[in-house]
């Protein structure tokens, strides 16, 4: 009947709370709240060398860290997969060569670049922990300010680089097509998405796909233990497209709210 405990329909997210340059050391940062799951992202800009095989792009690198206090489960090394899990998907999803301009991100073809170094802390685990991640990511690099760079060469050919030293003389990053995650969780002959603990517990199999803004699928991936049949798979990239496209929409608004208000914004939670 589109009914679930909470009154929300079978393609409604809970109420979420985003809110960005959170952490000072960072070049850019987010928290994300949805329901009782609590995100913490912060991204580090550093110079480094590029790839071999991409002497022209920089890149990015992601860690996650399960917080012990998260979940009872975390204690010990209980984290430890979960936070390996998070990551390898979130290295699959900014794969795709349109979702970044890596090449910006280049100084000097083969000699120096920046590198992304984004830091995912889990603060609380209440359900849907991948949607609240990507969320949390794309919010931090629409925060991200990267310093510009000048590079003067001397006689002798060896080349100088000066960091500008105005913390608005600053590359932004163009996140339109950093793709957020919809998981679609079959419950019975349903799926939904955003799904709570208690929802995930009664699921057996659920469909994470990464959307762009502009509703394109760029991956794929089924988790838990039961199987999908084709005709279901259909329909949840369908409703993953349809609710992702309106999910890049109203977060695209907050961000553009935070970011009009500049410094006059007011700090709230715990980092405020």
């Amino acid at each position: 009947e589109d009914l679930r405990v909470d009154g929300r329909g079978c393609e409604d997210y809970r109420c979420a709370e985003v809110e960005t340059d959170v952490v000072s050391n960072t070049s850019g940062s987010a928290r994300v709240k949805l329901g009782h799951t609590d995100i913490l992202v912060g991204v580090k800009a550093e110079m480094g060398t590029p790839k071999l095989e991409k002497p022209d792009e920089g890149y990015l690198e992601f860690f996650v860290d399960c917080s012990a206090n998260a979940t009872p489960e975390f204690e010990g090394r209980g984290g430890e997969e979960l936070g390996a899990e998070i990551a390898n998907t979130l290295y699959r999803v900014f794969s795709s060569e349109s979702s970044v301009d890596l090449k910006s991100l280049c100084i000097n073809p083969r000699e120096h670049c920046w590198i992304l170094y984004v830091d995912v802390l889990l603060l609380e685990c209440g359900g849907n922990l991948f949607d609240a991640i990507s969320i949390a990511v794309k919010a931090a690099l629409f925060n991200t300010r990267i310093p510009k760079v000048r590079v003067s060469e001397d006689e002798e050919g060896s080349k100088e680089i000066e960091l500008s030293d105005d913390p608005y003389d600053c590359i932004r990053l163009n996140v339109d097509d950093v793709p957020c995650i919809v998981t679609l969780s079959k419950i019975g002959y349903r799926h939904v998405v955003d799904a709570t603990l208690q929802e995930e517990a009664c699921s057996l199999a659920s469909l994470l796909i990464s959307v762009t803004s502009k509703g394109t699928l760029t991956s794929l991936k089924k988790v838990g233990k039961g199987s999908l049949d084709p005709e279901s798979i259909f329909e949840m990239m369908e409703t993953g497209k349809r609710v992702g496209k309106s999910l890049h929409i109203a977060l695209q608004k907050v961000l553009d709210e935070e970011e009009s208000l500049g410094s006059s914004r007011q700090k709230v939670g715990f980092l405020g």
